[in-house]
């Protein structure tokens, strides 16, 4: 029960690492309020939790008003917040040349603008109440670009830095900011995403997530749930000197370079003269 007591708001939470974090946290011992944009949704996912600990605020995070309205939501319910989780996100894809400068706004005002919304209304709270803690949900996306995803690489690129920035400028009334960049997950944000890489691979789902984790350490994609423990420990107390880092979840898929993977994949064991 290492989140017990605390109140927290989970943004995104109608699906994929959402659910599990409002899952985690409410098992930890955490009082919860859950936002995204479909009721139905959040609906559902209350429906997975103790009565009691959990309350919905429907709306959208990058419309200012909607991101207050959240906080207060939260503040109204659990009498502070304690913890604040920016998990909601879009990724729709496209090359700065092909993009429709709509869908770069939409991008970046989900996952940049509103942590940044969030945060500002969430933090005179916590520093009334002597700290809290920040947990922004970024990608191995915001260290290593994948092709033609430029607003979703740049928003969650700008999303470490934004959360540094905040650990830096609020660290001395007690704040702490974290970012964690998952690799692979398997969520049907995801799934979504890679949809077309089906057809193109000639394979269903499994042979697609399959093919781009053979190379990584771990050789898998991972469950939302092992996202949700570290963000549980990162709003827990036993993190308290924990601030301005970004912690990759990504079974080792940033160590590996181009040739690294070319060599795994051809099933040479090691590099050099030796091994021809």
């Amino acid at each position: 029960m290492m989140l017990e007591g605390k109140v927290a708001m989970i943004t995104g939470a109608g699906a994929g690492i959402g659910v599990e974090i409002a899952k985690r946290y409410v098992a930890e011992g955490a009082k919860i309020c859950i936002t995204g944009r479909n009721q139905g949704r959040l609906d559902k996912t209350v429906s997975m939790l103790a009565p009691g600990t959990a309350i919905t605020c429907a709306g959208d995070v990058s419309n200012l008003e909607d991101a207050k309205k959240m906080v207060e939501a939260t503040v109204a319910f659990g009498g502070k917040i304690d913890v604040l989780v920016n998990n909601a996100a879009i990724d729709p894809g496209g090359s700065v040349v092909d993009l429709d400068p709509d869908v770069w706004h939409a991008v970046i005002e989900t996952n940049l603008t509103g942590p940044f919304y969030t945060m500002k209304f969430a933090i005179p709270y916590m520093i009334k109440n002597g700290g809290g803690s920040i947990i922004n949900i970024s990608s191995l996306a915001s260290v290593r670009c994948i092709p033609t995803m430029a607003p979703y690489c740049a928003s969650k690129a700008g999303l470490n830095h934004l959360t540094n920035q905040v650990a830096l400028d609020f660290g001395k009334h007690g704040v702490r900011a974290v970012s964690v960049l998952p690799g692979p997950v398997r969520t049907e944000m995801s799934e979504h995403s890679l949809g077309g890489m089906a057809d193109v691979m000639g394979c269903d789902m499994d042979g697609v997530f399959q093919k781009l984790t053979c190379t990584i350490p771990l050789e898998r994609v991972s469950h939302p749930r092992e996202i949700a423990g570290l963000v549980a420990f990162l709003g827990s107390d036993d993190a308290s000197f924990i601030t301005a880092e970004t912690i990759l979840v990504d079974g080792g898929a940033s160590m590996v370079d181009p040739c690294g993977a070319s060599l795994k994949m051809s099933g040479a064991s090691g590099w050099g003269a030796e091994m021809r």
